[in-house]
C-alpha cells in the first residue's frame, strides 16, 4: 500500500507536469487543487527538490517546476524516493537488500521465491511508466 507521502507527492508530481506553460506552480495552489495539507506538501516538494526532480524559483512568479521532462521520470524511481524499497520483503529487494532474521535459507523459501516474481512483475510495470503517463493519460 502507498503511503500518503508518495500518494501526494505523486499528484502534486502530474499537477505541476500537467502546467501547460511549465511555470512554477505555488504550493498552496497544488494543495488546494489536490486537497493535501500544505505543511506536508511543503515536506514532500523539499524532498523532491533535494534528489533532482524539482526546482523552485522565489518571489513574484516562483513556485516548484521540474527540472526533467516527465517522459524522462520513471514511476519507479519517483516510488523508490517517497517510499522507499518496491520490494514487499528486504530479503528480495534489489536496492534495499537485508537478509531476514527469521530465514535460515532463502533459495529454498518459497515465500522468497513468490516475493521476487511480484517485485519482478512491478518493477515491469512501475520502469515502463512515467510521469507524462499519470499526466496525459
Amino acid at each position: 500500500m502507498l503511503s500518503k507521502k508518495t500518494k501526494y507527492g505523486l499528484k502534486a508530481l502530474t499537477y505541476i507536469a500537467k502546467k501547460e506553460d511549465k511555470s512554477p506552480v505555488l504550493i498552496s495552489e497544488i494543495a488546494e487543487n489536490e486537497n493535501i495539507s500544505r505543511k506536508f506538501l511543503e515536506t514532500i516538494l523539499l524532498l523532491l527538490k533535494n534528489t533532482g526532480f524539482l526546482a523552485s524559483k522565489m518571489g513574484k512568479g516562483g513556485g516548484y517546476y521540474l527540472i526533467k521532462d516527465p517522459k524522462e521520470i520513471t514511476l519507479a524511481s519517483l516510488i523508490r524516493i517517497l517510499e522507499g524499497p518496491i520490494a514487499m520483503l528486504p530479503c528480495v529487494s534489489l536496492n534495499f537488500y537485508e537478509k531476514c532474521a527469521d530465514c535460515p535459507d532463502e533459495a529454498a523459501c518459497s515465500l522468497h521465491k513468490l516475493m521476487i516474481e511480484v517485485r519482478d512483475n512491478t518493477l515491469n510495470v512501475l520502469e515502463n511508466k512515467t510521469l507524462h503517463d499519470l499526466t496525459f493519460d
